[in-house]
């Protein structure tokens, strides 16, 4: 029975695994609303953990919930007139614009980079079609994106309530003035009977190989990922076993996105200067934050394109009224863009390995020639290009590619990115223009998107294997590197499983080719991780399905083959660390080190040794192993990183993030006589998840 106050926020819903999540900022995962939850495979039920109920029975239901600010003029209470169920709901009156509406606020509520799903009864006072968006920011910088659509509030003379069912909503770390909110019209909204649900826990699959083990020798494997993504744990555990050694920021570092058109005019209103735009990563911020954190490789994707870039960029006083600027001017504005972006992208996060960037992406269409001039739009299919319609032609290229080897960091290769780059008039003027490039030393290599279409039978696939394969042939023989940076392959629409045998057959003739030609491939870059995230959704064109499970083509591609796949740990939404399989360690003592020599089976037998200083430290913090005087995730990744790879992680180790003397004495909890070892790094899991009261060591034996 509903009581006075139906509002409940429920003590301990994280449980104990939570107690970890808090160090690293971990995610729980939503559960697509079609899969079933059977047997004993999730811990969870289908609806997950209920964290927040709310019945808008008095004034006190209020909180969490407030109109939109600013300008908004609608007023919130508790009405009578608003219930669904109970004797009250909530009521938003005196809406003054259609933005304005009913908000509820997330952060410093629920828990960031953690998925939950949103549901209430939703109804308005006449015909009203209202919209369930989302709204934050990073950095001063607002976002807005919609949920849903066109919720059909009432019907029947408004007496009629929708229903909005299990709606995913999250917000990562960073994020601030998080809301969901209904907008739409300007009648009054009336909501009742709120239910926010903590995603179930999904177990991905841990018998199958990691599919970057397997390829680890020949090129990475990695994929794109956006912030939206980061709230799911079974997606981020999938990124972390097979995706994990490079990165694509999916939308967020693209130009639309990192172009500030306000604080470009302010800096014109301050300084006159019309030709230094200003820029932000703050939309691509959480995804830089975790590649940073996990040490994972980034492909910056992408620089100068003719979509998803602002039309005020190309125009006077950055003024989308206005005329085009000189190709002069523009040229100074692409200059000091890339200037910016590489100095600012370095400058925020110096630890980061940028390893490619696509300078220039899809500039030439598929018979060869410039783009028509004008600004990218649905008037033109998207067609247009801003580029062409300033400089008249694709030389804009040639000066992207200066100034992108001029400015961006070392170790970080550049690429030309393109689609439908089998197509024959395409791939002679990209070969043209990458052999003048070369001769320049501006480019070093060849982005194959690779949108591929399997279509229904390996006879109707475009491309088909050949042909593709004449693509790869053409572009390695340029004596530039190679990368498939968008990777996907779709069937026929809306035919669920019935040609996934098909697509598999397709993705495995892909790898064998990427395997044939891997000493010119450095990387094999999927476009996404499950359909139902991909862009082609209603296409099926990855390669594992809507409940995490690995379809036909991840298994066609890993057939056969071996690799030493060692023990992961999952660290809170997928962080992946390694260790080895089996561990031995023999000490022998001389007068001026101690020598641990670590024996590790791996595939191909090989042996580490690790040489301590005799005089090591004393103990400051028993399990703070990465030094920086506290007790979290970090410290275990950094054990698990010095045992896989002492000579990277060790204490002699090349990598930044090496453990320190202090951190591998502080390390040492078990007290055996093998010094550190995996069980250490579980002894503070273990301390984290509150299963184990101390990190103190026991006594030694008498």
């Amino acid at each position: 029975m509903r009581g006075k106050n139906t509002k409940r926020l429920l003590a301990g819903v994280m449980g104990a695994a939570m107690a970890l999540t808090a160090a690293v900022s971990s995610v729980h995962a939503a559960v697509p609303a079609d899969v079933q939850l059977t047997g004993n495979k999730f811990a969870d039920s289908k609806e997950g953990k209920v964290v927040y109920e709310c019945g808008f029975e008095s004034e006190a239901d209020l909180e969490h919930w407030s109109n939109r600010g600013g300008d908004d003029t609608t007023k919130l209470t508790i009405s009578a007139d608003a219930a669904k169920s109970g004797d009250s709901g909530l009521a938003a009156t005196d809406r003054g614009d259609t933005w304005h509406g009913p908000a509820f606020r997330m952060d410093g509520f629920l828990e960031p980079d953690t998925q939950y799903y949103f549901s209430c009864s939703v109804r308005g006072e006449w015909y009203t079609n209202t919209t369930l968006s989302f709204q934050f920011s990073v950095d001063g910088e607002t976002s807005y994106s919609n949920l849903k659509q066109n919720i059909q509030a009432t019907s029947g003379g408004g007496n009629s309530w929708a229903e909005i069912k299990n709606i995913p909503i999250s917000y990562s770390e960073g994020m601030e003035g998080v809301y969901v909110y209904f907008e739409g019209g300007q009648e009054s909204i009336f909501i009742d009977d709120v239910k926010i649900t903590e995603a179930a826990k999904v177990d991905i699959e841990s018998d199958l190989p990691s599919l970057s083990e397997i390829y680890k020798d020949k090129f990475k494997i990695g994929t794109a990922l956006s912030p939206e993504d980061m709230s799911s744990q079974p997606f981020m555990d999938l990124l972390q076993k097979h995706f994990g050694e490079s990165i694509t920021v999916g939308n967020q570092m693209k130009p639309d996105y990192v172009l500030n058109k306000t604080a470009t005019l302010k800096y014109l209103e301050e300084t006159g200067d019309d030709e230094t735009p200003q820029i932000s990563f703050a939309q691509a911020k959480p995804v830089l934050n975790y590649a940073r954190k996990y040490g994972i490789p980034v492909r910056v994707h992408t620089l100068v394109w003719h979509s998803q870039t602002p039309e005020w960029f190309f125009k006077e006083d950055f003024d989308e009224k206005k005329d085009y600027v000189s190709p002069e001017k523009m040229k100074k504005r692409m200059e000091n863009y890339i200037k910016s972006f590489f100095t600012t992208l370095t400058e925020l996060y110096p630890d980061v390995d940028f390893y490619a960037c696509d300078v220039v992406n899809e500039a030439w269409t598929d018979d060869g020639k410039p783009r028509e001039a004008g600004h990218c739009s649905q008037s033109n299919n998207y067609g247009a290009s801003d580029w062409v319609a300033v400089f008249g032609d694709n030389s804009f290229i040639d000066y992207a590619f200066e100034y992108a080897r001029k400015y961006a960091p070392e170790g970080c290769k550049l690429y030309y990115n393109d689609f439908n780059e089998y197509m024959t008039g395409k791939m002679t003027a990209v070969c043209e223009m990458a052999e003048r490039l070369k001769k320049a030393g501006n480019i070093d290599g060849i982005g194959m998107q690779s949108h591929l279409d399997v279509r229904q039978s390996l006879d109707a696939a475009f491309p088909s294997i050949s042909m593709y394969e004449n693509a790869l042939k053409t572009y390695t023989s340029l004596g530039l590197d190679v990368q498939i940076t968008e990777l996907d392959a779709t069937v026929q629409e809306n035919s669920g499983d019935k040609y996934f045998d098909i697509q598999a057959k397709y993705y495995k003739s892909l790898f064998d080719l990427y395997e044939k030609y891997s000493d010119k491939i450095s990387a094999v870059i999927f476009w996404g991780i499950t359909d139902p995230k991909s862009w082609r959704a209603s296409q099926n064109p990855l390669i594992f399905d809507k409940a995490f499970m690995a379809k036909p083509a991840f298994k066609s591609i890993v057939e056969g083959k071996t690799a030493s796949d060692p023990v992961r740990t999952t660290i809170a939404g997928g962080s992946k660390v390694t260790t080895t399989t089996t561990t031995s360690v023999t000490t022998t003592t001389t007068s001026d080190v101690t020598t641990a020599t670590t024996s590790v089976t791996t595939a191909d037998n090989t042996t580490v040794t690790t040489t301590l200083p005799k005089d090591m430290p004393d103990v400051k913090q028993y399990g703070d192993a990465n030094d920086d005087d506290g007790i979290d995730m970090g410290d275990v990744v950094i054990v698990m990183q010095a045992l896989a790879n002492p000579n990277k992680y060790g204490m002699e180790g090349t990598d930044d993030h090496h453990i320190t003397k202090q951190g591998w004495v502080n390390a040492d909890i078990i007290g055996t006589s093998s010094g550190v070892t995996t069980d250490d790094a579980l002894a503070i899991q273990e301390y984290l998840l509150k299963k184990r009261t101390s990190l103190t060591p026991p006594p030694p034996e008498a």
